[in-house]
């Protein structure tokens, strides 16, 4: 019996203040005015009430329904979330409901919550000791306590980034399990995203591949009137499932498409709906979160990734959507260079305010891509043009750092 995984990424970043340029000097720097100086309050409310609107409420609510719909059954609806501290702060912020719902799920007893890095960040590649990467899912474990009241067992990194030393690190962290794209060329020879894996360097942490031809038929391809198979409809889609070998379909994407870039319009909520139902009416599917389906099935061999080539499951399947152009490696390398002198300095705004600012989407916003990836990229930008997003970010990661290294020297003479 094959066993389907849906996993959900949730993430909104801070947007920047595109007129930091200008609000600088008109508007009060104070170290507690700063992040208001740094980042849009308004644009960023107004993102996650939308997507709230068009995406959150409605999409967990169809969730929560299947959930309680075959609540008493043998074969049960089950799901599984990867949510960033970033949305989850701003959704607490501007749109309390939300936060509201996703309890809901978690006290169902069918969802699982997974492990991230808090600011959605790129930490995981900063170098050998990876501190600051460390930090930031110990950060997000103790939020998903805190708001969720479940401790992650299983961890997803920002963007699907992995490598063999992630694995490593995630092992050591307790975590059971962790989520990789399931791109052909890591994949041992003969085999396919649809088993359970381990890591090479870490034999006790398994690895769950994303089916990426099953994922991106609802994530990408559902609304495109141009695809040979459109429209999508919920018995059809299962049909694909029930045909699919192996031990476990593992279907991943950005939350946010349902209902947020697959407008309401699409259909998209209407195939939600339906997709259990037709999924229960082959015998051989069920549904398992990450935890579950490791414990379930066997590994059937090990998945190696030499850290020269990292995947994600964005663009090339690379980390080029965050580093291919020189533009995106000074961005890089100037919000890197800041760790040591800001953690050094130890003033907890700045040290926030610096983490906000290693959120991915920064320097993904930067990306000069062509053709279907820069769409991509276009579409979840507030930027007219990459350029423009650099000298955005430029401009605040050399205040923040400007103003980290006049206070350390303060400190330095006051001794």
């Amino acid at each position: 019996m094959p066993s389907i995984v849906f996993y959900f990424q949730v993430h909104q970043p801070y947007r920047l203040n595109q007129n930091f340029r200008k609000d600088r000097f008109s508007k009060d720097s104070s170290l507690k005015k700063l992040e208001k100086l740094y980042f849009t309050e308004e644009l960023n409310k107004d993102v996650i009430q939308r997507v709230a609107k068009k995406c959150y409420l409605p999409a967990n609510k169809i969730w929560l329904d299947a959930i309680d719909k075959y609540k008493k059954e043998k074969r049960k609806v089950k799901i599984s979330y990867s949510i960033t501290g970033t949305v989850l702060e701003q959704a607490e912020r501007y749109q309390p409901d939300v936060l509201d719902s996703f309890k809901q799920l978690a006290q169902s007893g069918c969802v699982e919550f997974l492990g991230e890095t808090y600011y959605h960040s790129l930490t995981s590649i900063y170098g050998v000791d990876r501190a600051e990467f460390k930090e930031q899912i110990k950060m997000h474990t103790q939020l998903m306590k805190d708001l969720l009241g479940k401790k992650p067992t299983s961890f997803r990194n920002t963007e699907l980034i992995l490598n063999n030393s992630i694995m490593e690190i995630i092992s050591k962290l307790g975590f059971k399990a962790i989520m990789g794209e399931g791109i052909e060329h890591i994949l041992p020879k003969g085999s396919s995203s649809n088993f359970v894996f381990s890591s090479k360097v870490a034999s006790k942490l398994k690895v769950l591949l994303r089916n990426y031809k099953l994922s991106d038929d609802i994530a990408f391809r559902f609304g495109a009137g141009r695809w040979e198979e459109y429209p999508l409809y919920a018995d059809k889609y299962a049909s694909w499932i029930a045909a699919t070998p192996g031990d476990c379909i593992n279907i991943f994407m950005d939350y946010e498409s349902l209902g947020e870039h697959l407008w309401a319009e699409s259909g998209i909520f209407e195939f939600l709906e339906h997709l259990p139902d037709e999924l229960f009416k082959y015998d051989n599917i069920d549904f398992m979160t990450p935890s579950e389906v490791v414990d379930a099935y066997p590994v059937v061999n090990q998945i190696n990734i030499d850290d020269f080539s990292t995947i994600s499951w964005a663009d090339d399947r690379d980390v080029g959507a965050w580093l291919r152009n020189p533009l995106q490696h000074i961005s890089f390398d100037d919000q890197k260079f800041l760790e040591k002198p800001i953690k050094k300095l130890g003033d907890p705004i700045l040290l926030k305010l610096w983490r906000m600012l290693t959120t991915s989407d920064h320097l993904y916003y930067i990306s000069q891509a062509d053709a279907g990836p820069g769409e991509v990229h276009s579409y979840f930008s507030h930027y007219d043009t990459p350029i423009e997003a650099f000298a955005n970010y430029n401009e605040i990661i050399s205040d923040i750092t400007a103003r980290t290294l006049m206070l350390l020297n303060e400190k330095k003479t006051k001794k």
